[in-house]
Formats: structure tokens, C-alpha cells, sequence
């Protein structure tokens, strides 16, 4: 049917298109909060709780989507998983704001490469899933790239892992909990909102406030922060209900390709032999465990 091919294929081109605004997004975020490199990173953080609460209240209201949000709150037991997704997604968020302001870009590159990998090693330790044989080499290459850094620097790639851990066990429950991206995300930001918003407040009070006492210039990028954070979570899901999710995953490297290319060519963080050999590892394990993965969804998914 000509038809239905033809809007499939415009289906997928818009998926494509949803995709890629999303990881460009957050692919220039260093950008954006290296802007803000003057704000303490707890401001920064508050902020981006504060005025995302604003951006998805607004986006929930003109969708009709209330009842999602609502119905959170009556499940204890989704309730309590949200909880925590609320704590590791504001660990991740503030670290990640904090390695850019640091000028620890590159570290951060690290964390979302190895990202996918951690995420497949929680699966095995959680979910009882089972790795096949080129998976496993392809963790002991970005363990052996990690391992290399932290012996050549003499101290362990904190950033790195901190990031990838919180967003691969923030993942792992969300997976677990059912409740859609923006309905999650909402109720997230929403227990997050008392606390980060009595913070902004007692910065004001004190006189320390850089969205009070600040330029002009940082007050209209931090009031920015809720749209930024909001509107690539809506394009992903847009292009996850397009696209297969083979797809969406090879996609998700350009975010730390973008990150990588930001921190050695515009901020000019060294970049030294040993962070040539780790990369290289964790390059080589990514590439064995995608090209694998793509194998296996390939044969799963042809005719008989």
C-alpha cells in the first residue's frame, strides 16, 4: 500500500527530525551553562527545578494532561520510585552543571559514552538480563579505559561515573514505573519544587541572588532553564514513538560527541595521551557492543 508507506516514511523523517533538535539541544548544553559559569551550581540547580515546574505545569494545562500527574500521587508505590528517580536526576543535574562551570567538560563526555554500557551492566545485576560474549569485551574495554585514567591522573574519574551511574539507575526505575516522560518528569520536578524554591528564596532574602542582584543577561539565561530542560524531553518522546529504538540509541552518541568536540576544541581542556588510550577503549568497547546489539535486534526482528 503506497499510502501507508508513504506516511511511514514521513513518520520516520519526522522521528528522525524530533531526535536530532532533542540531542543537539542537549548536545550544546555546556554552552549554555557555561554561561552561568558565575552562579553557584545549587542556584543554577534550583532554578532549572523552579522554572521547569513552570514550563511543564503550562505544557500539562494546554494538553489536558492533569490527570496523569494526579494519578501519581494515588499509587504509593510509583509515588515512592519517583522519589527516587527525583534524587538521582538532581544528583546528575547538578553534577553535570558543576563539570562544566568546573571546566571538567571532557569528563562529562566520558559519562554519557559509557552511559549505555552502565545501563546494560544494571540490567544484568537487576533485571537478570544476560550478556552475550562481545558484550562482555566490550565492558572490559570501557573498564580497561577507565581504569588506564585513573592510574595515569592518580585519581578516579569521579564526574564520569557519577553521571553515568545516576542517569543509568535513573533509567533502570523509570523503566520500572508507569507513568509516561512528561507526566514523570512533572511530578519529579514537583517534590523537588519546595525545597529548591525556599532556597532561591533565602538567596534573595540574603542579597546573594544572581537572578536578583545579577546582570540582566544571567537573570533572562536562568529564567530560561525550564524550557531548555523541558522541551528536548518532549522532542525524545516524540521520536521514540516514531523511530525503533536502535535507532534512537545510535543517535544518543552525538550528545557526548558534541560535549567531546565542545571541551578540546572551544574550551581547550587538555586532552593528554592517557584520555587518547581511555577514549580509544571506551570508543572500541561502544562500537563492539552497538554493532553487536544491532546484530541481534536485526535477526530478531526478521521474517521467518
Amino acid at each position: 500500500m503506497p499510502h501507508a508507506a508513504d506516511t511511514a516514511a514521513r513518520e520516520a523523517r519526522l522521528g528522525v527530525t524530533y531526535a536530532l533538535a532533542a540531542y543537539l539541544v542537549w548536545g550544546f548544553f555546556p554552552i549554555y551553562f557555561k554561561a552561568l559559569a558565575g552562579v553557584a551550581p545549587l542556584e543554577v540547580l534550583a532554578h532549572r527545578i523552579v522554572w521547569s515546574v513552570m514550563t511543564l505545569a503550562l505544557m500539562l494545562t494546554a494538553a489536558r494532561r492533569w490527570e496523569g500527574v494526579r494519578a501519581v500521587f494515588a499509587q504509593p508505590k510509583t509515588l515512592l520510585t519517583l522519589c527516587a528517580t527525583t534524587l538521582l536526576i538532581a544528583v546528575n543535574w547538578l553534577v553535570f552543571i558543576y563539570a562544566v562551570g568546573a571546566g571538567k567538560v571532557l569528563q562529562s563526555s566520558l559519562g554519557y559514552f559509557i552511559n549505555p554500557l552502565v545501563s546494560a551492566l544494571l540490567g544484568v545485576v537487576f533485571l537478570r538480563e544476560r550478556l552475550r560474549a562481545k558484550q562482555k569485551l566490550s565492558f572490559l574495554l570501557a573498564a580497561a579505559g577507565v581504569a588506564f585514567l585513573t592510574v595515569q591522573h592518580g585519581e578516579l574519574p569521579w564526574i564520569s561515573l557519577a553521571l553515568a551511574l545516576s542517569f543509568g539507575l535513573y533509567g533502570l526505575l523509570r523503566k520500572q514505573a508507569p507513568v509516561d516522560s512528561l507526566s514523570g518528569l512533572t511530578v519529579e520536578t514537583l517534590l523537588l519544587f519546595p525545597v529548591a524554591l525556599a532556597y532561591l528564596l533565602w538567596l534573595a532574602h540574603q542579597g546573594t541572588s544572581a537572578f536578583v542582584a545579577g546582570p540582566t543577561r544571567l537573570t533572562v539565561l536562568l529564567a530560561c532553564a525550564g524550557v531548555l530542560t523541558s522541551t528536548p524531553l518532549i522532542w525524545f518522546a516524540a521520536a521514540t514513538k516514531r523511530l525503533r529504538l536502535a535507532t534512537v540509541g545510535l543517535m544518543q552518541y552525538l550528545v557526548p560527541t558534541l560535549h567531546f568536540l565542545l571541551a578540546v576544541f572551544a574550551y581547550g581542556e587538555p586532552f593528554t595521551r592517557a584520555h587518547l588510550v581511555s577514549f580509544a577503549c571506551i570508543w572500541a568497547g561502544l562500537v563492539l557492543y552497538t554493532i553487536d546489539a544491532a546484530k541481534l535486534l536485526f535477526s530478531a526482528s526478521r521474517p521467518e
